[in-house]
């Protein structure tokens, strides 16, 4: 005697039929995507070059051609004025399979803030510290 193995599933329909069909294959996991803030630092460094040789006039052009606010452009380039460092840490981000919470957007800009990059690199040290330890938590 042969034996026929098989999987299928069953769908209950509206009116209360079942169907056999075959099993749907498992989702793959989701790639993994580059940090927001690994981005954004990337179009900070392009838009200042944009800005630098002349071939954008100003702000208000990438602005109003990127369908974004004058406020927002702004936001994006005060990323350059991060110490290179902490660019470079920022662009070496890792690829991720999920959202990290820990490294915000917002935070970055409040370190972008202070001239003084001594300071901006012991907080994102602090920054980085406080990561680590909340990831060795979990």
């Amino acid at each position: 005697m042969t034996h026929i193995r098989a999987t299928f599933e069953t769908t209950a329909t509206s009116r209360g039929q079942h169907r056999v069909t075959s099993p749907s294959p498992a989702k793959p996991a989701p790639p993994p995507r580059l940090p927001h803030v690994a981005k954004l630092m990337a179009l900070a460094i392009r838009l200042d070059h944009l800005l630098d040789t002349g071939q954008v006039k100003d702000q208000a052009e990438i602005a109003r051609t990127a369908g974004i606010t004058r406020a927002r452009v702004t936001q994006i380039l005060n990323l350059t004025n991060l110490a290179p460092d902490i660019q470079q840490d920022l662009l070496e981000l890792e690829p991720l399979a999920y959202s990290s919470p820990h490294l915000r957007e917002r935070d970055i800009r409040q370190i972008a803030t202070d001239p003084n990059w001594l300071k901006q690199r012991k907080t994102w040290e602090k920054r980085q510290t406080a990561i680590a330890v909340g990831a060795g938590q979990c």
